[in-house]
């Protein structure tokens, strides 16, 4: 063989990086013909996609990398917005024109390299999942990683960009798994693109497919998956399952002639044809709204069914597991389109659940949250008393983080919003009048942020039950003594209490928890001089509360600092010496050799003498 002499370091990358060049020019030569005229182009995608095979060691992996992400902007310029279904037998063997046998052979070559394409990635991931290393080595096993994210963010791309064409159902079934993968950076990505896919479609075909196979991958692993794979069926958009509009509303708006312009342009014997043929045209596009709105909401009834399934699976069999508190949040976000006849039995199992002692105080603020969320929708007409509800709330509010893990505060904000504000008429004046008292002792002892939530939350208590305003007075009302340690609301007497805790709050540090403080105890007058800003009274407890997050244990707002004060130049030397006093110590310091000496020690022996002679 022939001896390839030794290249330095320097002319290795100099090689390198001419090699790189070679093969980028050629990658945009054939993507640039492709995209320039797809259907007479369409086989260069074949000589594209060889590229995925690159062999030489020095450029193997950067040219794979390359070619992958130029093949996916490809495909998702040329795919048409429909589905190419195989041609039958009998289309085959009939004559067609030069156009159509050209369309047939450009989408029969794309949906050719388009399976391929996929089959490689596919390939790309599972050797890397594998820890395979091929025969050639001309990518080394530590290079597999790189390439495996390069294909997975392909596919997730593809799933997002393509949900419309052929093989959609296969890329689903390949991102689905990675959701629950160990490597944090795959499983965000295919996460996000499932959430980004769920968002975004219209239809609910893709929807259902997805769920489909969440429903399988969870029941599969024993419910041991990542609790952000069940996040992401909160994306899902299943409100118009409820949506009953006319059909009129819904039919597509089409615009006919007016009555003067029909005078204007027709003659009688064409006006007649016209108004027939307008009939006919509404009577064909009231006909397709129909038929799309049911197809719409048969498929989003399929997928929510399969969405409940896996919830009410994970409630049964699965209590303890780390996905609990994403099942109770699903719950609370789809709760107005569960049936009635499971409201009794899904309340006694969350209540069970509370009571159990098995659930954290987050948990159990989810288990609150949804059981009212499904009594605010159609639970309205049940007959079903959430006494034991407010009681557990009432009871474990003293329990909330005062450090700074305090996410917890928005949920239970959330929890005052739909067991007070929002079910007014059911809640009882003592029992408002127990939870203004409780919510501003625990405004005490919590950071700024969630004192400023509480504080907007008793504002709006006092302006839903006007006789609260009865705490601000040091007046008794009836008999009895306040019971703070006492966990019913209802029965603690807060109507013979008052909230001294505004005074304390008066002086806090934060100037937004003094200015409620201040708001508060005059009343939350609406307008006039101790009202809020408009900008404050509008905002929502939860937004003030992330407003003024201090996630980061910083002041927010900053603090300002001390006034800046001019540095006091002092001068040295010369300036602090009398001219004359000067003369003297320049003298003094010339003749150093006519200085005396201080002899302390001959003072003190000659004061000894004296004494000893006396």
């Amino acid at each position: 063989p022939e001896i390839v002499p030794l290249l330095t370091p320097q002319e290795q990358l100099e090689l390198r990086a001419q090699k790189l060049t070679e093969k980028k020019l050629h990658m945009a030569s054939l993507s640039s013909a492709v995209l320039a005229d797809p259907h007479v182009n369409i086989k260069k995608l074949k000589e594209l996609r060889a590229m995925l095979m690159e062999t030489d060691p020095c450029v193997a992996v950067t040219v794979r990398k390359l070619v992958m992400v130029s093949l996916l902007e490809v495909f998702k310029d040329i795919v048409p917005s429909y589905r190419i279904r195989p041609l039958t037998e009998e289309e085959k063997a009939a004559k067609v024109k030069k156009e159509t046998l050209q369309l047939r052979e450009f989408e029969e070559g794309l949906v050719s390299q388009y399976k391929f394409y996929l089959e490689d990635l596919e390939q790309t991931v599972k050797d890397w999942k594998q820890k395979k290393q091929k025969r050639s080595q001309a990518v080394s096993l530590q290079s597999y990683k790189g390439l495996a994210e390069v294909a997975i963010r392909c596919i997730c791309d593809l799933l997002v960009a393509l949900p419309h064409f052929n093989f959609h159902n296969n890329i689903v079934v390949m991102v689905v798994p990675l959701m629950r993968d160990s490597v944090k950076k795959v499983s965000e990505m295919c996460c996000g693109a499932v959430s980004k896919l769920l968002k975004q479609d219209k239809l609910g075909q893709a929807s259902l497919a997805v769920v489909k196979v969440i429903s399988g991958m969870v029941k599969g692993r024993n419910y041991n998956v990542k609790p952000e794979v069940l996040n992401c069926l909160l994306c899902l958009r299943i409100k118009e399952v409820e949506m009953r509009k006319d059909t009129e509303d819904t039919a597509p708006k089409k615009k006919f002639m007016s009555f003067k312009e029909k005078r204007t342009n027709l003659s009688r014997m064409q006006r007649k044809w016209k108004k027939a043929e307008e009939k006919l045209q509404k009577e064909l596009l009231e006909a397709e709204a129909s038929e799309s709105k049911d197809k719409k909401i048969k498929l989003h009834t399929e997928t929510l069914n399969i969405v409940f399934l896996i919830y009410f699976r994970i409630l049964k069999k699965a209590q303890k597991s780390i996905l609990l508190p994403s099942v109770l949040e699903g719950l609370a976000r789809f709760a107005h389109l569960i049936n009635l006849e499971f409201f009794d039995d899904l309340l006694s199992v969350l209540y069970g659940l509370i009571t159990s002692g098995d659930l954290t105080y987050r948990e159990s603020l989810h288990c609150i949250l949804t059981s009212f969320h499904i009594l605010s929708g159609q639970g309205d007409v049940l007959n079903i008393d959430p006494l034991k509800f407010y009681n557990h709330l009432y009871k474990t509010l003293l329990t909330l983080h005062a450090g700074g893990r305090n996410e917890d505060t928005a949920i239970v904000l959330q929890c005052l919003d739909v067991m007070l504000t929002k079910r007014r008429k059911q809640v009882t004046l003592q029992r408002a009048q127990g939870f203004l008292k409780r919510l501003s002792t625990l405004s005490l002892h919590l950071l700024p942020d969630s004192s400023v939530g509480i504080l907007a939350a008793n504002r709006a208590l006092m302006h839903t039950f006007p006789k609260c305003d009865i705490l601000l007075d040091n007046e008794m009302q009836g008999s009895g003594v306040y019971l703070p340690e006492l966990d019913v609301p209802e029965y603690c007497n807060p109507q013979n209490t008052a909230l001294w805790e505004l005074h304390l709050l008066k002086r806090h540090y934060h100037p937004m928890v003094r200015k409620f403080a201040a708001h508060l105890m005059k009343g939350a007058p609406s307008e006039g001089s101790g009202a809020l800003s408009m900008e404050l009274s509008r905002r929502y407890r939860v937004q003030l509360f992330e407003d003024y997050s201090v996630k980061d244990m910083s002041f927010n707002p900053p603090v300002a600092g001390p006034p800046s004060k001019k540095k006091e130049h002092f001068t040295i030397g010369d300036a602090f010496l009398d001219s004359e006093l000067k003369t003297l110590i320049n003298a003094a310091l010339q003749n150093e050799s006519e200085l005396t000496s201080l002899d302390f020690t001959s003072q003190q022996t000659q004061q000894e003498t004296r004494m000893t002679a006396n």
